[in-house]
């Protein structure tokens, strides 16, 4: 576990580097780069080497160039040089850097820089039993280098090269699977990783491939590339030293996925029962093409199940993607519950792992009885109970179902009102002959539907979401009803969202989504793993971190 600290001067970079020990970091990599300049000031010189010495932990020496993400913009003879110089620590009560971080384009590029990074490494190695190691790297900030096989092969076959790193900015999630089968294929010690949002499973797994390191920022705001988590998010919410090649994988896929709490209640979960599992962000990008959607789905999940490593063991599946796994199952005669054919929508996926008896993956919807449960505890008794369902996505008919069932009687709104009746069509002959009904209401007159209750099944005012300062009911048209309902949204993050807050304010009840998402997730929890999560430890936790 290593903590990049941005170096502006010496004190802040040591107490940074005390403060990741403290933190549980073996390594520390100083980017000097927004520091040293290359002008030949003597005393940038004697900073680094007071950097070295006084460092509590040992570390990579970083002078990162502008060219591949960097701040260092001077002479390249004066980087390689510095580099050189330090790692050759001639002096008493010097101490060489453990690793120095040079790119292959600048190494390979100029004999100049050759010859003094050989000479940095070639006296740490014969000189100082920790002397420098010479990590060869490659950065593209753009997106998978279109050359990425023959750069690999080039940097391992320098004979001065010890590490081999390689960074790009992951497209989807996919590219973490190429980058992780990298490490596996190099000759070398290897560091493969995904930078920005589609980037973190390469992070969190590296342990489980055999990357020599991961790279974890100190603090917020601090990362060194996009999409660097924090130590306290790899090493808590991921439990990164419970990472082994026998782990299995979990995730959420969805667009988007960076607002959900699923990595953190999962993850504590699989602890709490001693689960050898962790659970990681799978974003799956989603347009309003429906079609390209369902392909970029498809084409994740298959790819995730099919690779020979990775021991992807399901995942939840939410917004907007419920209606498309239940697609892709039946397109590949997987098993199927019957809540999710019903509702014509899933929201999770088991794939057992037992070689010894194999079965198919089954999809399932945790989503109806979980809905059920969190309705009837805000509501009551659903018995001819009149519920108002906002939305017409794999949320709202889930909710609509559950209700249904329940004895309720269900009017969905929507403001594509052909999605409504679609909705209300495909679940009127899966519900139990005598319950329901579940019919369409206008949109232009939903305050005059005289519900009881009213769910919000969209993602409007959802954080990270599509439209989050937004009600999908404008507070003006709360204010005009007659009559004052209760109202539930399954938006949980925020806890109180722009619609709960406007209709606490037009004085009605509320009804948060947190038990909502506790309900479907301890479901969930309970497919993979065989066994209940510990009591109340996922209600426990969601609360908290939404209180932050």
């Amino acid at each position: 576990m290593c903590v990049p600290i941005l170096v502006n001067d010496v004190p802040g970079a040591l107490s940074d580097a005390e403060r990741a020990k403290g933190l549980g970091a073996e390594l520390v990599e100083y980017r000097i780069d927004a520091f040293f300049t290359g002008g030949g000031d003597p005393h940038e010189e004697k900073a680094v080497f007071a950097l070295l010495a006084r460092s509590p932990l040992p570390c990579v020496l970083t002078c990162r160039s502008a060219a591949e993400g960097g701040h260092y913009e001077g002479p390249e003879e004066a980087r390689a040089l510095l580099l050189e110089t330090v790692s050759r620590a001639d002096h008493p009560g010097q101490m060489p850097p453990r690793y120095i971080d040079v790119e292959h384009e600048a190494y390979a590029g100029s004999a100049r820089t050759r010859a003094l990074v050989d000479s940095a490494v070639g006296h740490g190695r014969s000189r100082h039993e920790l002397g420098a190691s010479l990590i060869l790297s490659m950065h593209d900030f753009g997106g998978r280098p279109a050359d990425l096989s023959r750069r690999m092969v080039r940097m391992c076959a320098e004979p001065a090269a010890r590490i081999v790193k390689v960074a790009y900015r992951a497209r989807t999630v996919r590219d973490n699977l190429e980058l992780l089968d990298l490490i596996g294929q190099c000759s070398h010690p290897a560091i493969a990783l995904g930078m920005g949002p589609f980037g973190t499973m390469s992070r969190v797994l590296a342990p489980k491939f055999g990357a020599f390191l991961t790279f974890a920022a100190l603090r917020e705001g601090a990362a060194t590339a996009p999409g660097q988590p924090t130590l306290h998010e790899l090493l808590g919410t991921y439990r990164f030293r419970s990472v082994f090649p026998t782990t299995k994988v979990y995730g959420v896929v969805g667009w988007p996925v960076g607002h959900s709490l699923s990595p953190l209640v999962h993850n504590a979960g699989f602890s709490g029962v001693g689960h050898d599992g962790v659970y990681v962000p799978l974003p799956v990008q989603a347009s309003a093409d429906a079609e390209a959607s369902f392909a970029s789905l498809k084409a994740t999940l298959l790819e995730l199940i099919d690779h020979p490593r990775l021991d992807f063991a399901g995942c939840s599946v939410t917004v907007p993607h419920k209606e498309g796994l239940l697609r892709l199952a039946r397109q590949q005669g997987w098993r199927i519950d019957p809540v999710a054919a019903a509702v014509g929508a899933a929201n999770t996926l088991v794939v057992p792992r037992d070689k010894a008896t194999p079965r198919l993956p089954l999809v399932s919807n945790t989503d109806v009885p979980a809905a059920a449960e969190w309705i009837r505890a805000g509501v009551g008794d659903l018995g001819g109970a009149s519920i108002g369902v906002i939305g017409a996505g794999g949320v709202a008919r889930a909710v609509a179902y559950g209700a249904a069932s329940a004895g309720a009687h269900v009017v969905v709104f929507n403001r594509t009102r052909s999605r409504a009746e679609r909705l209300a069509m495909d679940l009127l002959p899966a519900l139990p002959q005598g319950h329901g009904p579940v019919v369409v209401g206008d949109w232009d007159r939903v305050c005059e539907a005289r519900c009881g209750a009213w769910v919000n099944c969209t993602p409007v005012g959802m954080q990270g979401g599509p439209d989050p300062g937004s009600s999908p009911i404008m507070p003006e048209r709360l204010r005009r009803c007659a009559e004052k309902p209760i109202v539930m949204d399954a938006v949980y993050r925020p806890v109180h969202t722009p619609l709960l807050t406007a209709a606490r304010e037009a004085g009605w009840s509320t009804v948060d989504g947190v038990g909502f998402f506790v309900g479907q997730a301890e479901l969930q929890f309970a497919l993979w793993t065989g066994v209940p999560a510990s009591a109340g430890l996922f209600e426990r936790l969601a609360r908290e971190e939404l209180a932050r």
